[in-house]
């Protein structure tokens, strides 16, 4: 099984470098990755790093919390459209979403969908805060205001991806959106179970580990 398309490249640490940034987006082309995902900072250099590639960049928005004002956040996405990110992935609002103040969580995805225009929004619900129905309600919204997939964590909470949570997902949203699957997915036979679960998107900083050891 490729595993490459699969893969979102990920470096998110606050200690990365300029350095570190460039070599990711060589192990990207190298390995074929589907895209870096990288902070908002370096998202024009990683663009130009994958100039003329099939390489995507991927910028995280409002990340890892999620706490920041809606009016940041979408600034902060239009700012990436415009440094060349293809997609956006946003953190909610989880306060907010466990506050029971749905409508806040709508329309901050909507107005951030508004700012990727045709670009891919992928909306991070942090499921390791969240009780079964506040997932469920989460991926509603997300699909409500017109997201393109629902994404399990950042992979800085207090855990990541699990199978039954991407189960939970899928029956929430089945094929009208997507789902990636991210935190924690460290080999071959982890990545395969969570595709095998109909995931299109992995987030990992150990593409290169996974795709050797297919």
């Amino acid at each position: 099984m490729s595993y490459n398309s699969y893969i979102d490249h990920t470096l998110l640490k606050a200690t990365a470098t300029t350095n570190q940034i460039i070599t990711l987006c060589k192990e990207a082309k190298e390995f074929n990755f589907y895209a870096v995902c990288v902070n908002s900072a370096f998202v024009n250099l990683a663009s130009n790093e994958l100039k003329n590639t099939e390489v995507k960049v991927a910028a995280v928005i409002g990340f890892p919390l999620g706490a920041m004002s809606t009016q940041a956040k979408v600034f902060e996405t239009k700012q990436c459209i415009k440094d060349g990110a293809h997609e956006i992935d946003m953190v909610i609002h989880i306060g907010m979403l466990k506050n029971g103040n749905y409508q806040y969580i709508e329309d901050e995805i909507a107005d951030i969908k508004k700012a990727c225009g045709d670009h891919t929004l992928k909306v991070i619900i942090e499921t390791c805060y969240l009780t079964n129905e506040e997932k469920r309600m989460a991926c509603r919204l997300a699909l409500i205001a017109g997201a393109d997939f629902v994404k399990t964590s950042t992979g800085f909470g207090t855990g990541g991806a699990t199978l039954e949570d991407v189960i939970l997902m899928k029956n929430e949203v089945g094929d009208t959106m997507k789902i990636k699957a991210s935190g924690g997915i460290k080999d071959a036979e982890t990545a395969k179970k969570y595709i095998d679960l109909g995931v299109s998107r992995i987030g990992t900083s150990s593409g290169i580990t996974i795709v050797n050891s297919n």
